[in-house]
């Protein structure tokens, strides 16, 4: 057996883990834009999304973005801490003010593993925050509303969270809302949702950082002002950056599993994100 190849294996995974972050710094992203992170419960942001953050919260790229959290993760009555968890954790990632983090407490959304939320709640807040005015929106002129990208969960939820996935038929009903009486327009709302993997891949890290990038080559890609798909691969700093978002932030949700989390989940590492057809 040849052990100094084996011994080099965990380089050579180091080495193409930060050759594909630094391939992909340079790929189509958002510019410019207003955009809503909806998540469901404070650490989605960074157990989920991480990746996303670092990426499009670089100053260069001009982005505003507003996090949204439908709940303060209240199930073991801990929401006061977690709401304050959250606004850190954002700061850590690249949000600039605590005023962009928005965590909603309403009955309606109760933190369970078990509860479907219903879409129509959700598309009510969203609503209520970026398109206030929809229903007096006159049919003969293009819809407005006060962001231009949702970024959410996809319709598996990455972790088949019932939560998670509420978010992605919720937000759909919003986009879909806004376009009624609308026909022949564009919706001015662009929805991308992170992509849901296999076990195997979810709990790759870094390895499948590279099986992404090499995915995303053979993929049909759209660029423009809202390409697709967009991918944020995470550096050693990023992923360091992710990973203290955990543990110094989230500490009261700091339990065994979620350290395994940190040091193996793909979605500390690499993000892609499809921006969803017809809405």
């Amino acid at each position: 057996m040849n052990y100094l190849l084996i011994a080099q294996i965990p380089l050579l995974l180091i080495g193409a883990w930060l050759f594909t972050a630094f391939m992909t710094s340079g790929f189509p992203v958002l510019q410019g834009k207003r955009i809503c992170l909806l998540i469901a419960h404070p650490d989605d942001e960074a157990m989920f999304f991480s990746p996303t953050l670092l990426s499009l919260a670089r100053p260069e790229l001009q982005n505003r973005i507003f996090i949204l959290c439908l709940s303060s993760g209240d199930a073991d009555g801990l929401g006061h801490i977690r709401k304050k968890e959250l606004t850190k954790s954002a700061l850590l990632l690249g949000i600039p003010s605590a005023e962009q983090v928005v965590v909603v407490e309403d009955e309606r959304f109760a933190d369970s593993m078990t509860k479907n939320w219903e879409a129509r709640e959700v598309a009510k807040v969203l609503q209520h925050y970026f398109a206030p005015k929809m229903k007096t929106m006159s049919a003969d002129a293009a819809p407005t509303a006060m962001i231009d990208a949702i970024i959410t969960f996809d319709e598996r939820g990455v972790s088949s969270h019932p939560n998670h996935v509420s978010l992605y038929h919720g937000a759909s009903t919003f986009l879909r809302n806004l376009m009624q009486r609308h026909s022949g327009w564009e919706n001015p709302v662009k929805m991308y949702t992170l992509t849901t993997t296999n076990f195997v891949r979810k709990y790759s890290s870094v390895v499948d950082a590279m099986v992404t990038v090499i995915m995303s080559l053979v993929q049909k890609k759209k660029s423009g002002d809202f390409p697709t798909p967009m991918m944020a691969v995470s550096g050693v700093g990023g992923l360091r950056k992710a990973q203290v978002a955990m543990t110094s932030a989230h500490q009261s949700q700091m339990r065994w599993f979620r350290w395994g989390w940190i040091g193996i989940s793909r979605y500390m590492v690499v993000n892609d994100l499809v921006r969803v057809k017809g809405l």
